[in-house]
């Protein structure tokens, strides 16, 4: 089994872009099974910056939980082909995060990543949602 990669459901979003923004994580086995769920506020942020944000996320929990296999599954095609390095980061304010998510990377013997419909990801978007509701509750 330990050959077997995690799946990451990683998203991120924002209202208003930039608005009250928060990312979303569910961390499954290969069976599918839930292992952990992860969201995080970000206070005002775009949507790409909260997708960013999701997939540091899921790196930082492999990388803490001994986890040498991971597969993410991002319905952000920016963001999955960044990290293929099939599109150039040429907006400075994701530069940083980009740089972070291939240092995290390196960290581990194997990830991958894969483009879904938004529609497959459900559950991380259910927690980015509760996240951006938090961040909106931070200005009141």
């Amino acid at each position: 089994m330990s050959g077997h990669p995690i799946v990451a459901y990683v998203d991120g979003g924002s209202r208003g872009n930039p608005g009250p923004a928060g990312f979303g994580v569910r961390l499954q086995a290969p069976d599918g099974s839930l292992i952990e769920e992860v969201r995080g506020s970000l206070g005002v942020a775009t949507n790409n910056v909260a997708e960013y944000n999701g997939l540091l996320a899921a790196l930082r929990w492999a990388v803490a939980n001994g986890r040498p296999s991971l597969h993410v599954r991002s319905d952000s095609e920016l963001l999955v082909r960044q990290m293929r390095g099939e599109y150039r980061v040429r907006n400075p304010g994701l530069q940083r995060l980009h740089s972070e998510a291939h240092r995290l990377s390196s960290l581990l013997p194997r990830v991958t990543f894969e483009h879904v419909p938004r529609a497959s990801n459900a559950e991380a978007d259910r927690l980015a949602n509760l996240a951006m509701d938090e961040s909106g509750d931070l200005s009141t």
